[in-house]
């Protein structure tokens, strides 16, 4: 594309601040710890006022649903356009009618998918149009609708890096959708809990629909034909190679969501809805870290990668190195510290939270696992974002090969393990996917700076990472031999006390060692890389 000639203020950093991974992570970790803090605070309520169908429901079916209409509507292009080259100082309308042309393609493909998934479900569940699940799934793909309305200012908002945006619209959705949840749930009991569930994400919905074009259309100036930039004549005047990069990741997201949400896939298929529940229970508790820290900080790496890579300087290879080896450096850990104190405390957290009924079954056993899970998870994402970041797009369909053979290998042992170890196992089936998936990124970080002595593996990995493994392993003897589930209370309390003085004296520790580390990723602000 061309260069901007600003026309259009952005709200984004100067020239030096362009690939400024610690201000994007800050508004994305920001957005994240509402739009993903405020169910987790909720969810905490629902758990006591549902049965354990209505939560399978809630958590798995409906949750499954929403997400593979939506990923494979729009990740790909989410992933292709913010490759595009549009300059942070402001983007003339040529630059963003080019790239809007673009991403008004991912509608047509929503709208398709998302018939075809409510057929789908009409057909595999056998419903008719009176049922209330038909009902609630009908409602679920107007929500559905009501996003994708959105999408092409979604991106173009993060092609501008218009990052309070959607800190504010996500924030406002979020605190929507439990809001309108809870006043169904309380104010009409007799309601079926799925059209509540449903009633709710169309909320959601709607709050993303009216807050980006709200903001464009009030806040930005803009004109409703900007924003839909075709005319009669030259509808298929658009870019080509933007086109086909989004068609090449929207193939690829087919892959990935069976990557992504297989498990769930089989757990519905397969399993019953205790099973589905305590999955979904685990699942939205233990992925916390995941969306609130491992999210944003994976796309605000894919974002700093692909601005350094398009560069043309001469340290490109040295910039991408080192800012490579933070982002690893901080996810690992992060994940060692989940490693080393989850698997200890997951029957505590579940008891404080959702009390005996849930923590006294299989909901604490499978909590452990997945704190295991959570470090494969966080190396796999930045791993992978790297890759998606600078590969060319010959190497990206040999990485969507290479996905195709994971799919096949991750469904196999959802399938296998499920049957035989339940939940757990669908969590030991993700763990060997990411470590496949590690691998292959591996193997293409490694080729990539095989001229370079700007990265290396062993840089990644923080000092004192042993002593939290110590740790692990007092915690684990401190629950076996102090926490009486009896007397849970009083118990709790040295359990905890011990699991705090080793977590301090860890921390004491690693900021010893990597304290110009750690202080770099604490100032936000001090630093333009």
């Amino acid at each position: 594309m061309s260069k901007a000639s600003s026309t259009v203020p952005s709200e984004t950093p100067k020239d030096g601040d362009r690939a400024n991974l610690s201000r994007t992570f800050k508004y994305l970790l920001a957005t994240q710890f509402l739009s993903r803090g405020i169910p987790f605070i909720f969810n905490s309520w629902i758990v006591r006022h549902l049965t354990q169908e209505d939560y399978a429901v809630y958590a798995v079916q409906f949750h499954l649903f929403v997400t593979c209409v939506l990923f494979l509507s729009r990740e790909g292009f989410r992933r292709a356009c913010m490759r595009a080259d549009i300059k942070f100082e402001g983007a003339s309308a040529k630059d963003n009618a080019a790239l809007l042309k673009v991403a008004w393609m991912s509608f047509p493909l929503g709208v398709v998918i998302t018939i075809a998934g409510c057929v789908f479900v009409f057909w595999w569940q056998g419903l008719q149009h009176s049922d209330p699940y038909a009902q609630a799934i009908l409602i679920n793909g107007f929500a559905c609708i009501l996003e994708l309305l959105a999408e092409p200012l979604y991106i173009l908002s993060q092609t501008l890096f218009l990052l309070k945006l959607r800190l504010v619209v996500e924030t406002l959705a979020t605190f929507s959708r439990c809001v309108t949840m809870y006043i169904l749930i309380v104010n009409l009991t007799n309601m079926e809990k799925g059209i509540v569930f449903a009633l709710s994400q169309a909320a959601y919905g709607a709050c993303i629909f009216l807050g980006y074009w709200s903001y464009f259309l009030l806040f930005r100036a803009y004109r409703s034909s900007d924003l839909i930039p075709f005319r009669l004549g030259h509808m298929m005047n658009f870019d080509k190679q933007l086109s086909n990069m989004c068609m090449l990741f929207t193939l690829q997201s087919f892959r990935k969501l069976i990557l992504q949400e297989g498990e769930k896939i089989v757990l519905v298929w397969l399993d019953t809805p205790y099973n589905q529940a305590v999955y979904g229970l685990v699942d939205k508790l233990g992925s916390l870290v995941v969306r609130l820290v491992f999210l944003p900080f994976e796309e605000s790496s894919y974002s700093t990668f692909a601005r350094s890579a398009s560069g043309q300087s001469p340290n490109k290879s040295k910039n991408l190195g080192r800012r490579l080896t933070e982002a690893l450096k901080l996810v690992l850990l992060i994940g060692l510290v989940f490693l080393a104190f989850g698997p200890s405390y997951s029957y505590c957290l579940i008891r404080l939270l959702y009390g005996q009924k849930w923590s006294d079954g299989e909901a604490s056993t499978a909590l452990r696992y997945y704190c295991l899970y959570i470090i494969v998870l966080a190396m796999n994402g930045t791993s992978e974002a790297f890759l998606h970041a600078v590969a060319t797009e010959n190497q990206l369909r040999r990485s969507n090969n290479s996905l195709l053979v994971f799919s096949l290998i991750y469904v196999a042992l959802n399938v296998l393990l499920i049957r035989s170890v339940g939940a757990i196992g669908l969590i030991l089936a993700n763990s060997l996917n990411m470590i496949l998936r590690i691998i292959y990124s591996a193997i293409f970080i490694k080729h990539f700076f095989q001229e370079s002595s700007s990265f290396s593996f062993c840089s990644c990995l923080p000092s004192g990472w042993t002593i939290l493994l110590l740790s692990g392993v007092a915690t684990l003897i401190s629950e076996k031999v102090f926490l009486d589930r009896e007397n849970f209370w009083s118990s709790f309390f040295i359990h905890f006390c011990i699991g705090f003085a080793f977590f301090c004296t860890s921390a004491f520790v690693i900021y010893r060692r990597e304290r110009p580390f750690i202080n770099k990723i604490i100032r936000f602000r001090d630093h333009s890389d």
